[in-house]
């Protein structure tokens, strides 16, 4: 179960889809059932730097997103496994960096697959990008059309915003006599 602090009243959320090239980010507010849209972005490390620097710039910047936006929780997706294993080892340094940024911040950090953010967003596991960005356009038409990465940071964040309630109940009235 994901370590969720409890606390009354709105919970700013920040999303994190980490990449090494690209990695988008957005901050929605839960209230019970309800989510508003406060911002969104991506971070883009310079390209030609070397590795240890991109991924200093990745801590760095989303350290500057979650302390300018004040949020209290992060949530960020899972690394999924990439035919390259280079790759994927680039991608799981980035979202470490990523990672860090919001824990160094004294936030708790929520990891979902990919697959689960697909299916709490758009109602299936296996939906394509196009169709993450309408959902979250539909779930949050104050923050625009929003890019890819952003839409999916975005995706990130509502995710959350959900299964912490979840979270939160199992805590609050945790099952007895389970077997």
């Amino acid at each position: 179960m994901t370590n969720v602090m409890i606390q009354n009243g709105p919970t700013r959320i920040l999303g994190l889809d980490p990449g090494l090239r690209r990695t988008g980010w957005g901050v929605v507010v839960a209230e019970g059932s309800r989510l508003r849209w406060i911002a969104h972005g991506v971070v883009t490390p310079p390209e030609t730097a070397p590795l240890s620097e991109r991924l200093l710039w990745l801590l760095e910047k989303v350290g500057e997103v979650c302390a300018a936006h004040d949020c209290d929780e992060a949530a960020i997706e899972e690394v999924f496994v990439n035919v390259n294993p280079s790759s994927t080892l680039k991608l799981g340094h980035a979202r470490a960096a990523v990672m860090l940024a919001p824990a160094r911040a004294g936030l708790s950090v929520a990891e979902y697959s990919p697959n689960l953010i697909k299916k709490a967003v758009v109602g299936a596991g296996h939906a394509d990008k196009t169709q993450i960005a309408f959902m979250v356009k539909r779930l949050l038409p104050s923050a625009g059309d929003v890019k890819a990465d952003a839409a999916d940071a975005l995706a990130v964040a509502i995710t959350h915003a959900q299964l912490r309630k979840r979270s939160l109940l199992e805590v609050l009235n945790p099952v007895r006599g389970a077997a």
